[in-house]
């Protein structure tokens, strides 16, 4: 499986927000914390309905959670 291009700051989040599990966060999303963890570690994309909970939890908007960098051929 290829990593994926989307970057996130979960874990950053997660210290800042009383130093938040893993099990904790995927609990309130609704996911395995193994599922969590190859989020957090750019393995796999979330769902579009998992990432917007995500930025819930934190209640920050969705960009403030993850990104997608733009290629150079996007950038034209």
């Amino acid at each position: 499986m290829k990593p994926t291009r989307v970057t996130n700051r979960i874990r950053a989040l997660r210290f800042t927000h009383d130093e938040m599990t893993q099990a904790d966060l995927a609990e309130r999303i609704g996911v395995t914390r193994q599922t969590l963890n190859a989020i957090e570690q750019g393995k796999y994309s979330p769902s579009l309905e998992v990432a917007f909970r995500v930025a819930r939890v934190f209640g920050v908007p969705l960009d403030d959670v993850f990104q997608y960098p733009e290629t150079p051929e996007e950038q034209s």
